[in-house]
């Protein structure tokens, strides 16, 4: 079960579908809701792309502030196996596939063998305790967990969910093909590219991502401005789209050092990598983490503790800069990397290094193991 099926998702799936049918003999059915209104359509035309994907009727409301919504999934769950859900409180079709779950591992009734997949503690910090543990509950009640990260899975542990019903899956886009088409692009065409934008490559950083405020887009701008007084020829190509591109296009049109391209996706995004020298991300770090490895553009953030569980996958100084302090410190920092040569080159390696490590293939094959497990939990009523 998906709230909706994001682009990124896609060749996951596609992947996994492979993976289940050919180890375990078994078809994966993604069933999925429709996008919030802020994703925009995209997602509704990726979920096409799909054989697996059945969309399913979804309602959604507030209840005291809460987002809640609920899915009518049919005959889905009785002529499933296994169904694995998200790890979140508003959907509220979870709770009676828990119901049924139960009442089966008591011997009172059948049906599919529930897993869940999430990240496996609150990263939000303005959710209260009360919510901390009904979803620390609510974990406990299913057969397996699929957990984002290696720290996610520590903490389901931690709450008394068993060390041997947890798989790590390593949360990851299709790095493969994204570093493949960095490889493939051309001095000839990072030439042309940078001529078009008036880019200096030694001086060009990249944004790549949602203009949201947990992405902290005017730290960004702050930033940029500093970076600009100390390195003039400093660039920032900036790929996105999302609430906060006014702002973006307003220091783009002022010349402040801010080059806009617009919402990039896919391989396509292998160019400005290729372009670029470091990815900036003061805000939310997320996958970006992994876009970055594959780019072999190291990313610098800040310590901030909004940030998503691939935050894990960094190692400041190796594959990473992790800055502490404002815009101004965050400049500093900018540039110190950019003129540092020996440091540009162990970071470029520490990110070329760890684009193996976190890969759709791997991330499906994991998945595909907990599957197993999870199947083998039905037969066994566990």
């Amino acid at each position: 079960m998906q709230p909706y099926i994001s682009h990124y998702r896609v060749p996951f799936f596609h992947r996994l579908a492979g993976d289940l049918h050919r180890e375990l003999g078994a078809d994966l059915i993604v069933a999925h809701g429709s996008p919030p209104p802020a994703q925009g359509s995209g997602s509704v035309q990726d979920a096409d792309e799909l054989e697996s994907a059945v969309s399913v009727v979804q309602h959604s409301w507030r209840i005291a502030g809460l987002p809640v919504r609920v899915r009518r999934l049919g005959h889905l769950p009785r002529s499933s196996d296994v169904v694995i859900v998200e790890q979140a409180l508003q959907n509220l079709e979870t709770f009676p596939l828990l119901a049924r779950g139960l009442l089966r591992r008591a011997g009172a009734g059948s049906g599919p063998a529930l897993g869940m997949w999430g990240h496996g503690r609150t990263y939000d910090k303005q959710a209260g305790p009360l919510l901390r543990t009904a979803k620390r509950f609510l974990t406990s009640q299913v057969s397996w967990f699929f957990a984002y990260t290696a720290g996610g899975a520590d903490h389901v542990a931690a709450g008394g969910f068993p060390r041997d019903r947890i798989t790590v899956v390593r949360n990851a886009t299709d790095t493969t093909a994204l570093a493949a088409a960095r490889n493939a692009v051309t001095d000839e065409q990072v030439a042309d590219f940078c001529s078009r934008f008036g880019l200096v490559p030694e001086r060009t950083g990249l944004y790549l991502g949602g203009f949201h405020a947990s992405k902290r887009i005017p730290f960004l701008m702050e930033a940029v401005g500093h970076i600009v007084e100390r390195v003039p020829e400093f660039r920032l190509l900036v790929a996105g789209d999302g609430p906060c591109r006014p702002l973006i296009e307003s220091s783009a049109a002022g010349g402040d050092g801010v080059v806009y391209v617009g919402p990039v996706h896919d391989e396509r995004r292998a160019l400005l990598g290729a372009a670029s020298r470091l990815m900036l991300m003061p805000g939310l770090v997320g996958l970006c983490a992994v876009d970055s490895f594959a780019l072999r553009t190291p990313l610098v953030t800040t310590d901030s503790p909004r940030h998503s569980p691939e935050f894990e996958y960094l190692d400041h100084g190796r594959n990473s800069m992790v800055v502490t302090g404002g815009p101004e410190q965050y400049a500093e920092a900018v540039v110190r990397t950019l003129t540092s040569p020996g440091l540009m080159a162990r970071l470029q390696q520490g990110c070329a290094s760890d684009a193996d490590k976190y890969t759709v293939e791997g991330m499906s094959a994991r998945f595909t193991e907990g599957v197993a497990g999870l199947l083998r939990t039905r037969v066994g009523g566990g």
